[in-house]
């Protein structure tokens, strides 16, 4: 392959650019995860996660990505035969459908239409016709990664209230934590699954699960078969710092850097900082005269977005003359949106520039590959940032 200058435009929405400062972390020699040295970066990591997810209660690392924390949720939790509802917000979620189904779970999938968040209105109907309870879980994606659609998390915690029914609260925030504001404890989730890969700033390879004490004492009855993925196994060794089987002690030094920039920065700062860069991309977007897949704008994403092409027009052909003449890399569509959707990933190790960049790059790719369009949505983004630089200095 021929050489070319610069560096590589990672912005797809995970996994997301992997800054200096925890390639350093991760870069160290592999210690005994048995001695004391291990200990404290077990302590540190596990309290790190806490605050990361706003919790008091149990945070479990895995060595996995996400999937594995979508099956560690349910199999801690559930039975064989139990019944679990879901909603169709995109890919994401169609997946941990078809992954509960294999499971030899009885998932109930309420349809969506890929470009709206979770119906919290639809799930206490759902739920208040079953009268019997036989509903165990109600599994939500708060940042659908393939649509760039954010849930609300706390209208579906108040429409299981509302029905007054005990099914445990289990939310995937894989692209969101570190990105999006995310309440394990306030919006009272039950289970919250995440990867290491978004908005942590790693590389793929760790994934968690935040877990309450209703799903704590869920898991004591639960009978789907577990060993790798039980809590049990890994709380107890967890309580002094340790693992029960050898972790990914290298991608921890990595997590606990991470966490350390992330509160550094305050993430309350974090949020604002995605929130803004997301408001420019859109800005370019409707410049453009392109169409945002996302139809509620309470409803958009800030950890990224996903653009329609205009009819006729290829998003397959389109990333290709992006990555051919920039050395940068979009979103694809995925499922039902193939070649239907780009998606601009703004989240994780991301600034001022890094987006200007990469909106440059669209909109020349744009012209390049004869794409409809209008110019000046790079004009429109600038404008944008300038404005929120402005309000922050005065």
């Amino acid at each position: 392959m021929t050489y070319q200058a610069g560096r590589h435009f990672l912005q797809i929405p995970g996994p997301t650019n992997v800054p200096d400062r925890v390639l350093r972390a991760i870069d160290r020699p592999t210690i005994d995860h048995r001695g004391p040295e291990f200990q404290q970066l077990g302590r540190d990591v596990l309290a790190g996660m806490q605050r990361i997810f706003k919790t008091k209660g149990a945070v479990v690392i895995y060595p996995a990505s996400g999937t594995g924390a979508w099956e560690a949720a349910l199999v801690n939790t559930l039975s064989a035969g139990d019944k679990v509802l879901m909603y169709e917000t995109g890919q994401f979620a169609s997946l941990w459908q078809k992954l509960a189904l294999r499971m030899g779970l009885q998932p109930e999938f309420i349809a969506g239409d890929w470009r709206h968040g979770a119906d919290a209105a639809a799930i206490e109907a759902r739920l208040t016709e079953d009268k019997q309870h036989a509903i165990k879980a109600v599994c939500v994606v708060h940042n659908e990664t393939s649509t760039a659609v954010t849930s609300k998390i706390a209208e579906v915690r108040k429409a299981i209230d509302r029905a007054k029914h005990p099914a445990l609260l289990m939310v995937d925030t894989i692209s969101g934590l570190g990105s999006i504001d995310y309440r394990h404890d306030e919006w009272g989730v039950d289970v919250t699954v995440a990867g290491s890969q978004k908005g942590l700033m790693l590389p793929p390879g760790l994934s968690f699960n935040a877990v309450s004490e209703k799903a704590l004492a869920a898991s004591k009855t639960a009978k789907l078969p577990r060993s790798y993925w039980s809590w049990e196994e890994m709380l107890g060794p967890n309580k002094t710092g340790f693992f029960p089987y050898t972790p990914a002690t290298n991608l921890l030094y990595g997590l606990r850097e991470a966490v350390a920039m992330l509160e550094e920065e305050g993430l309350d700062n974090v949020f604002k900082r995605h929130d803004r860069h997301a408001e420019a991309t859109r800005r370019a977007v409707h410049a453009w005269g392109l169409e945002i897949l996302c139809k509620n704008e309470t409803e958009y994403s800030s950890a990224l977005t996903a653009v329609l092409m205009p009819a006729g027009y290829s998003e397959v052909a389109f990333r290709k003359v992006v990555l051919d003449n920039f050395n940068m890399s979009l979103g694809s569509g995925l499922g039902k949106i193939a070649d239907k959707v780009f998606r601009i990933g703004h989240l994780g190790d991301f600034n001022d520039l890094t987006l200007m960049g990469t909106l440059a790059g669209v909109e020349m790719s744009l012209a390049l590959a004869k794409v409809p369009h209008h110019k000046g949505g790079v004009a429109a983004a600038m404008e944008c940032l300038k404005e929120s630089c402005l309000k922050t200095n005065n």
